[in-house]
């Protein structure tokens, strides 16, 4: 299994920058509603979208228009449970449907997908076109086309829309940014973004403001975190917010993507929710690790808080940020035989560590671990990795051990070994029976935060400031300094 590096979408600064996400977590049946009160078009419409997974291998609804009581008619653009994209139109029975080969399973990275109906085209395979990060999809497993002047359910008057879910199943579990609906045209991707110019496997965003939207179409930028179902187009079409707040509105975007946990780098003995940023061991037989999405960059100074939100009688949760990127790769994430090579060590499970126990053998080890004695809930750990000096601060609630001070280099915590394209860093976490962890990587945090400090380049929403010249994990501040 190969680890993902931070993408779609830029590693760079692209010019036109989206500010906010919505966080859409399938356990706290989060969705958005919005029911036309007449007909659109129908037979012409575009839905564009850009999303970032949290969860796979589950059937989750991106968005579904029609009457979801009797479930008939409706249209439907989904991820099935296994992984691949389906777009189907509903009506006493199929009447066109997409259904991809490919899966979709980059957790780390942006999906742009562009839905583009037109049943009025006399040629069948023009009335639904799939786009997928700026390129026409072409291989599906299933690829039926619509009869000609076909009417879909949307947008359809008295007919819900829904965003993340249908009816009461199927919700999505990750961010949605830039959910734009056009009502009455058929447009292709280059609508709503562009190749880079300077690096042209690089799809972005553009500004979609000035697009006919028609008169059932609408534009959720997720800006306004009092009202994050505003419809920003000039129609107010807003949508109505269910089980979603302001803690959901998230700045990881589409132009500047963060770290989160990853699901495809866990064991089954932890669950992850809120977007990836927060793990839970959900058993009481033995204990569940994580991994991050993306390892740390070779250069730079990088910072991130982890909160202790629930402890279970074994001491765990246990965090670290370790190395050897190979032993990630091929690793058991349960615990038990053959599988605690894979926990953060430390003494009785208190423990905050900055290395990593493979097979009894400490692999880099950069100090002894730094005991905790009974850790509270509510703890934060601030971790401050200097990878140009290769040092590491570890630091609880405002407070550096060892009198570290990040910003000079005197007394670090630990030392970064040499890194190698297989020994890079990573966080990590080990949950046991009920025990929780909430990250903080800036961009969704796990956790309430009290204040609110950004690192120098405003990026970030941190509890503590991050220290002088330490910057938060994502991708406009590693194809910075990483």
């Amino acid at each position: 299994m190969s680890l993902l590096i931070p993408g779609t979408n830029s590693i760079k600064d692209t010019g036109y920058d989206v500010a906010n996400s919505l966080r859409f977590d399938s356990g706290s049946s989060d969705y958005l509603e919005f029911t036309p009160g007449s007909d659109g078009v129908r037979k012409k419409f575009t839905i564009s979208v850009w999303l970032k997974r949290s969860k796979l291998g589950a059937a989750q609804r991106i968005l579904s228009s029609g009457d979801m009581s009797d479930g008939n008619p409706m249209v439907i653009l989904k991820f099935q449970s296994d992984d691949t994209l389906q777009f189907l139109n509903y009506e006493s029975g199929n009447n066109g449907q997409l259904v991809t080969n490919r899966v979709f399973r980059d957790v780390a990275s942006w999906y742009h997908i562009v839905i583009a109906v037109d049943t009025t085209l006399s040629t069948a395979t023009n009335r639904f076109r799939l786009y997928i990060n700026g390129v026409e999809e072409t291989s599906f497993s299933t690829d039926d086309a619509p009869n000609l002047n076909a009417d879909p359910e949307f947008p359809a008057g008295s007919r819900p829309i829904q965003l993340g879910r249908v009816s009461s199943t199927e919700y999505f579990s990750g961010y949605m940014a830039e959910v734009v609906a056009i009502d009455g045209t058929q447009l292709d991707a280059t609508s709503f973004g562009e190749f880079d110019e300077d690096s042209p496997t690089i799809w972005k965003p553009k500004d979609v403001s000035e697009l006919t939207f028609g008169t059932n179409g609408f534009y959720l930028d997720f800006e306004n975190a009092s009202s994050l179902g505003a419809d920003v187009s000039g129609n107010s079409n807003n949508f109505s917010v269910n089980n979603l707040t302001s803690a959901d509105q998230s700045t990881d975007t589409c132009t500047n993507n963060f770290m989160t946990l990853s699901p495809l780098l866990k064991g089954s003995n932890i669950d992850l929710t809120e977007g990836n940023v927060v793990s839970t061991g959900n058993t009481s037989s033995d204990a569940g690790n994580v991994a991050c999405t993306f390892p740390i960059a070779f250069s730079g100074k990088w910072y991130f808080e982890v909160k202790i939100t629930a402890i279970s009688a074994a001491g765990y949760p246990k965090i670290a940020v370790f190395q050897d990127f190979e032993t990630v790769s091929q690793g058991n994430y349960n615990g038990g035989s053959g599988g605690n090579n894979m926990h953060p060590s430390g003494s009785s499970g208190n423990a905050i560590s900055t290395t990593l126990q493979y097979n009894s053998t400490t692999l880099e080890n950069p100090t002894s671990n730094l005991s905790i004695t009974a850790p509270a809930n509510g703890n934060i750990f601030q971790f401050a990795l200097d990878m140009d000096n290769g040092a590491i601060y570890v630091g609880v609630n405002g407070t550096y051990y060892n009198s570290g001070d990040p910003t000079s280099g005197s007394s670090k915590t630990g030392k970064v070994a040499d890194l190698t394209v297989t020994n890079q860093m990573m966080p990590m976490s080990s949950n046991y029976n009920g025990s929780a962890t909430a990250y903080n990587f800036g961009g969704t945090p796990g956790f309430s935060i009290s204040s609110g400090n950004a690192d120098a380049n405003g990026h970030g929403n941190f509890e503590y400031a991050p220290p002088s010249g330490y910057f938060a994990l994502c991708s406009k501040n590693i194809g910075e300094f990483g």
